[in-house]
């Protein structure tokens, strides 16, 4: 009997040890459901494989499109590409955040990140890995929904980003029909932007408020813009020949840091319907190609200011 005492005894001494050196806390959630999570880390699977990240990120290097994604979720960004940082959103939020690119390997060490994340343009994905926990996006892989669901994931927010979805579509619908009942349901919109003597035009996923206008609100492209820009994304175009694809509206993304923007005084330009008609939106390009949680919140607004006169 004192065996099988001490027996039980020593089984259960290795199953609590066993359980103080497992990090996994499981807690019941209201549904009565159990949430098993990591205490320190979750596994997130990645196109570069699983990846252990932070449950709780607090110091995130951003590497290319994803810091509106962080900053709607209120995750801290401590560095980011020269791009985002252009972005006077992100730069207002994240004043400390450091300019860096993929290959900045020594200025990325001192900023001590917990996570990166990145677009597989990076040139050497093991460096960054070897840092801190790596997390790599295709562009255009996924959809810009199924996008932000996934960064969601990566920095633990999945239920909130899932709520922002859910709450920005539905708000899309209702300025979209909105739109629809004003201008007509067979109105064409135009999205470009002008850069180094060229304009270019968007198709329906490349930023600029275009999953917006022509996927959200199902409103119409030009057949001659879906001719050219729908297959690439975009399609750059001579300035003097914008008129040929320009429909019933254009929403212009005017960079002007740089960039030349005479072409608006020019006759050929006035001369655009649209542009006699003062059917053209001018927005912001610095700050209106990303397409981000908090880029899509700022392009729904726009488009329901200079849509709607709201």
């Amino acid at each position: 009997m004192r065996k099988w005492l001490l027996f039980i005894v020593a089984a259960l001494m290795v199953i609590l040890s066993a359980c103080g050196n497992d990090d996994t806390k499981t807690k019941e959630t209201s549904d009565g459901k159990d949430d098993t999570k990591k205490s320190g880390t979750i596994s997130y699977k990645s196109e570069n494989g699983t990846v252990k990240v932070p449950a709780d990120p607090k110091r995130v290097v951003v590497l290319s499109l994803f810091v509106g994604d962080l900053m709607e979720m209120d995750v801290n960004v401590v560095g980011m590409d020269s791009w985002s940082k252009d972005n006077p959103d992100f730069a207002k939020k994240y004043p400390d955040a450091e300019v860096v690119a993929s290959t900045d390997y020594e200025k990325i060490i001192e900023l001590d990140p917990d996570l990166i994340i990145g677009s597989n343009d990076v040139e050497d994905v093991k460096k960054l890995q070897e840092i801190a926990p790596t997390v790599i996006f295709t562009y255009g892989a996924l959809n810009y929904i199924d996008q932000r669901i996934e960064v969601g994931k990566v920095i633990n927010k999945e239920k909130e980003m899932n709520a922002w979805v859910k709450d920005f579509q539905a708000r899309s619908k209702v300025v979209g029909d909105k739109i629809k009942a004003k201008i007509g349901e067979d109105a064409t919109i135009t999205v470009a932007g002008n850069s180094d003597k060229q304009i270019y035009l968007f198709g329906d996923s490349w930023g600029r408020g275009t999953e917006i206008l022509y996927q959200e609100m199902g409103l119409n492209m030009p057949k001659a813009v879906k001719d050219v820009a729908i297959e690439p994304g975009y399609f750059g175009i001579s300035e003097e020949v914008l008129g040929d694809y320009v429909g019933d509206y254009l929403v212009l993304n005017l960079v002007k840091k740089g960039q030349d923007t005479s072409f608006m005084d020019s006759t050929w330009y006035n001369n655009i319907p649209a542009v006699k008609d003062k059917k053209v939106f001018y927005a912001e390009g610095s700050a209106f190609y990303f397409a981000d949680a908090h880029s899509f919140d700022k392009q729904l607004d726009f488009f329901e200011k200079s849509f709607l006169g709201k």
